[in-house]
């Protein structure tokens, strides 16, 4: 299968760097052409246009910043659905909105392609050396087509069901993800304050009832002081934004998420849309004049599991 991957950021730079170390023929793209060049030098092509690369290969997997990156991607002129044609995939691995995608795989659909949505989750630590989980919606005659590739880029592939429903689960998971994120800044903050040792605090969650995979990742860039998780302000609100946005379409009267829409968009207002999503805590450093810092941890996260074949996972009471 010839791959063709649009979108070499922080994900998916790490995904096709799996692609390439696994051995798949593998075409890159991205708007910024230096960025592709250690792709290049590890042996992928360069497609000079994403209607180029969708002619010329059998799958084209976009991984972009927002719906509207990838809208103009697959619609321009010299797009992908410009190259698109009967039996090739477009697979979808953006974070992105459920009614969008569903929109442009219509548009794949007529060109006689088959679209799959299979966005990630598990950090860019895991994206690297591809032990990252995967949600994939599409038709099962699809997913079967596409999963020995998914079971490379990740260790934990799941069938989420037709179309549009990985995407809704992404932001879900996103939104559990920035609301554990918040819950660690504020845990951390007011144990500094009232005076204890933050490398003794950060174990205190991690052994206990109160840690989440976002406590033992981003905890742990927050107390280095690097706060880099690879992932910025502005992507947080876009993510929690389409998960509120789920939740009016369907008139569920939700607390805690337009709380958590206000927090992160204060953020991008003092520090920036491009700040990392992990100072958010500052909010609460500046409010108190101190740093929530401790020597001894990482300044970034690294994932130190060996690479395994991925598997599907299978939803309980499901043969």
């Amino acid at each position: 299968m010839k791959v063709g991957f649009i979108g070499l950021g922080n994900v998916g730079g790490k995904l096709a760097g799996s692609l390439l170390r696994n051995g798949f023929d593998t075409t890159v793209r991205d708007l910024d052409k230096e960025v592709a060049q250690r792709f290049l030098d590890q042996g992928a092509h360069w497609a000079n246009s994403p209607k180029e690369m969708a002619e010329k290969c059998d799958l084209v997997i976009t991984c972009l910043p927002s719906p509207k990156a990838c809208a103009a991607v697959m619609e321009a002129d010299d797009g992908i659905l410009a190259g698109m044609s009967e039996g090739k995939i477009w697979a979808e691995m953006s974070t992105t909105d459920v009614e969008e995608v569903k929109r442009l795989a219509a548009l794949v659909e007529a060109k006689g392609g088959s679209a799959i949505e299979c966005p990630v989750s598990g950090g860019c630590h895991r994206a690297a050396t591809g032990n990252i989980s995967i949600f994939a919606g599409c038709d099962r005659e699809t997913f079967e087509r596409m999963l020995p590739l998914l079971t490379t880029l990740g260790r934990r592939v799941l069938h989420t069901g037709p179309l549009g429903s990985a995407s809704m689960l992404k932001v879900m998971t996103n939104y559990l993800a920035t609301a554990n994120l918040i819950t660690v800044c504020e845990a951390m903050a007011t144990m500094k304050a009232a005076g204890m040792d933050m490398a003794t605090t950060y174990e205190a969650i991690a052994i206990s009832s109160g840690t989440s995979f976002v406590a033992e990742t981003e905890g742990q860039v927050i107390l280095n002081g690097s706060r880099d998780i690879s992932f910025t302000m502005d992507l947080v609100s876009k993510d929690i934004g389409l998960f509120q946005e789920i939740a009016e379409r369907h008139n569920v009267p939700l607390e805690m998420s337009p709380l958590m829409v206000d927090i992160f968009k204060d953020g991008e207002a003092r520090y920036g849309p491009r700040e990392l999503s992990p100072n958010i805590i500052r909010r609460l450093e500046d409010a108190m004049g101190f740093k929530v810092l401790a020597d001894g941890f990482p300044e970034e996260m690294l994932d130190d599991e060996p690479e395994e074949p991925g598997y599907e996972v299978v939803p309980r009471g499901r043969a």
